[in-house]
């Protein structure tokens, strides 16, 4: 990667004309929407269909469905993902050609510079947490700038150039990219054990996020939750280097302190209060613990931004959720069909709870694509206990790309661990097959979800077309 005092240096205008090698996926694209909206000059290169091509093309984006060298005449800066492999072609013939070369989160760093950067980062929560503290901050006027891992539902964009002065991203602590970010406000919601292949153990991952919090500027402060172990460890650490820190969540000791903290299927309500005072009652408008207590990181970052109490409450009840994030696809034959991104073992937990609580008198099915051969090895116990919070488990084959699956890996040991009865889990290699399995076991008043990898997100369509090809009684 590039030196971090030079790319403090450039803005996005100076990158010239960009391209983007692996355009479609959601980092990616984010990206290249915000580089448009800001009116740089951007192509890229995508081999799959994704739904966000259609977008940016609309934008002005020049998209090439293949990767040949000539996508490159013309460019200045080639900006590509940790998984785009080293040897790509496109990746060769830029370094050849002596073009600039970035790491998508460079990009994104150049991109930020000259505004007040909002960074948020967690094990899970991160995406769910940009996305209401954007809207926030849309909501009381000041029109920021973000990049988002995963679509605002009711905006249906994952980045925008704004006129404002605060730029709110999601870092990534999955390949150590979030370092390169030098954050007025650092927002960390949990660290648990999670991307070991990059880290090695639990005390590197922690090390990581506490470089992260080391790299706040002096001027700036970081929000964390008190309530998470990992986390709580860090505010320690980063209080003692000389990090401003301010804390949030039920704990006693917390700044802004959450209690009566109640969910249902309408939303999720808390009162709060910040150093002893009282603040009043927050409503956010969806379910689960989990949920609130993100808001309340949102809360906080607002409060200590200088915005009111008031016109932070006002946002937060505007959040209209997050794409791939307690999203409901829809109904077919009485069957109500949702998609979640949660892959890791307690967010799925925690979301599974949720859904449980939705779902009523109904049962819950929970559709499940595992992601990354390493994570579903070494933490195949606590998947299989999550997926145990359903009454029904399907799961399909591990998507991990570039990864090899080793005997004994993979789909079917995971369904072997789960603890729910043999009728209840089923191994479901095929994607083809999926609609079928689950059409056979669905009832009318139950709830479906789809988690897991990226990829899993377009099966709902299709469980709904099959849901609504039957004949209105689907299987007992």
């Amino acid at each position: 990667m590039s030196d971090t005092a030079d790319l403090e240096r450039l803005t996005a205008e100076d990158l010239g004309r960009v391209h983007l090698i692996g355009v479609g996926g959601v980092g990616m694209s984010g990206l290249a929407r915000l580089l448009l909206t800001r009116g740089v000059p951007t192509s890229g290169s995508e081999l799959h269909d994704w739904p966000s091509l259609v977008d940016l093309a609309a934008l002005g984006g020049v998209i090439y469905r293949q990767h040949v060298p000539e996508n490159l005449d013309g460019v200045d800066t080639v900006v590509y993902s940790t998984a785009i492999p080293r040897d790509h072609l496109e990746l060769v013939e830029a370094r050849r050609r002596g073009l600039r070369v970035l790491h998508r989160a460079e990009a994104l760093a150049v991109a930020m510079n000259g505004r007040m950067s909002i960074a948020v980062a967690g094990t899970h929560g991160k995406t769910t947490t940009t996305s209401m503290i954007t809207v926030m901050l849309e909501r009381c006027g000041l029109d920021p700038s973000y990049v988002i891992g995963g679509e605002i539902s009711q905006a249906s964009s994952n980045a925008r150039h704004g006129a404002g002065e605060h730029f709110v991203a999601e870092a990534d602590e999955s390949d150590r990219s979030f370092l390169l970010y030098r954050a007025h406000v650092g927002i960390v919601t949990n660290i648990e054990a999670d991307h070991l292949n990059t880290y090695g153990d639990l005390e590197g991952l922690r090390q990581g996020f506490f470089e992260f919090a080391r790299r706040i500027r002096p001027e700036g402060f970081l929000v964390a939750c008190a309530d998470d172990p990992g986390a709580r460890q860090l505010i320690e650490r980063a209080r003692d280097a000389g990090v401003t820190t301010h804390t949030y969540g039920e704990s006693a000791d917390a700044d802004l302190r959450v209690s009566k903290l109640a969910t249902d299927a309408a939303g999720t309500r808390y009162h709060a209060s910040l150093d002893g005072e009282e603040l009043g009652e927050f409503w956010l408008p969806s379910p689960g613990r989990h949920l609130g207590l993100n808001s309340a990181a949102a809360l906080l970052t607002g409060l200590k931004l200088g915005l009111s109490a008031s016109d932070v409450a006002e946002g937060l009840a505007a959040f209209p959720g997050v794409r791939r994030r307690f999203e409901l696809k829809g109904e077919g034959a009485g069957v109500r069909v949702y998609d979640e991104y949660a892959y890791h073992p307690t967010s799925m937990t925690l979301a599974l709870q949720t859904l449980r609580e939705v779902a009523g008198a109904g049962r819950l099915i929970a559709v499940f694509q595992p992601y990354r051969v390493y994570r579903t090895r070494d933490m195949e116990a606590e998947l299989a206990a999550a997926l145990g919070v359903a009454d029904i488990a399907i799961v399909m084959e591990v998507f991990g790309p570039g990864e090899a699956l080793q005997p004994g890996e993979g789909g079917a040991s995971l369904v072997a661990a789960t603890p729910l009865p043999d009728e209840r889990k089923v191994f479901v290699p095929e994607w083809s097959d999926v609609p079928a399995e689950t059409v056979a076991r669905a009832r009318p008043g139950d709830v479906v979800v789809t988690m897991g990898a990226p990829p899993i997100s377009l099966m709902g369509e299709e469980l709904l077309a099959a849901l609504g090809g039957d004949s209105g009684e689907p299987g007992q």
